[in-house]
């Protein structure tokens, strides 16, 4: 299959499917000599595989790492996503029939208690905590999260404030030079700040701007404050340890 043809099977894009290709995710079978992709059925199937890692909020990076393993079994990887989507389906089937309770309760047809309002809502898990773990280890993260919990209401909101200063100042910078020095006192504003929860080494801080563009759920949070901020982010991190480790 031509990769149009692809693009419209699959439903994603003639521009994703080219990424997918250059970020070495997913190669065509072939190139045709006027440089046309050509997609074989084998590529199909692993097309489908990735986008179910997509579905379960994978980031690239680590689909490409995952896939390409030498021990990496498809049938088993579909078993694990046929699990994490059935959980996902549960909670959503929770959340569902606590909105139709909810819109009963709305209308006088039925009295719900407090509890009853939140059925379904889990905020328990931090979907980035698995993936800081691997990262920076342990300990890192149990420091972080022991620093977090022991705020008030009030100062994780004046921090949420702080932190929102500091993106938004770097965002009105994002269309220099991540070199200048206003650049880098910012992201040194933000290299200290996040030292105030953790402990962040040079690497571990190079290593997070890096995953603020490989991973797209931190792309999308930080890009609301100004498009391209999170490459601007990760060059101007990287501007700042390679500084200090010259």
């Amino acid at each position: 299959m031509m990769v149009k043809e692809v693009a419209e099977l699959s439903g994603i894009s003639v521009r994703t499917l080219h990424h997918y290709d250059e970020i070495g995710l997913l190669h065509p079978s072939r190139t045709t000599e006027a440089g046309y992709r050509v997609y074989s059925d084998e590529d199909i199937a692993l097309l489908q595989q990735i986008l179910f890692f997509r579905e379960l909020g994978f980031p690239l990076k680590q689909i490409r790492e995952i896939i390409n393993r030498p021990d990496f079994d498809r049938l088993e990887a579909m078993e694990l996503h046929h699990k994490l989507l059935l959980d996902k389906r549960a909670r959503l089937e929770r959340m569902i029939e606590t909105l139709e309770q909810t819109m009963k309760h709305e209308k006088g047809e039925i009295s719900m208690t407090n509890q009853d309002k939140f059925a379904g809502f889990d905020f328990g898990s931090n979907p980035y905590e698995q993936e800081a773990r691997e990262r920076w280890g342990d300990k890192a993260v149990a420091e972080s999260n022991e620093k977090l919990n022991k705020l008030s209401k009030r100062e994780q909101g004046d921090l949420e404030r702080e932190m929102n200063a500091i993106y938004r100042k770097l965002a009105d910078l994002r269309h220099g030079s991540p070199s200048t020095e206003e650049a880098q006192l910012a992201v040194g504003e933000w290299y200290q700040l996040l030292n105030r929860l953790g402990s962040y080494s040079l690497e571990a801080f190079k290593g997070l701007g890096q995953m603020y563009v490989e991973d797209e759920r931190f792309t999308r949070n930080i890009d609301r404050f100004g498009a391209g901020l999170a490459v601007f982010m990760r060059d101007a991190m990287t501007e700042y340890v390679d500084s200090r480790q010259s």
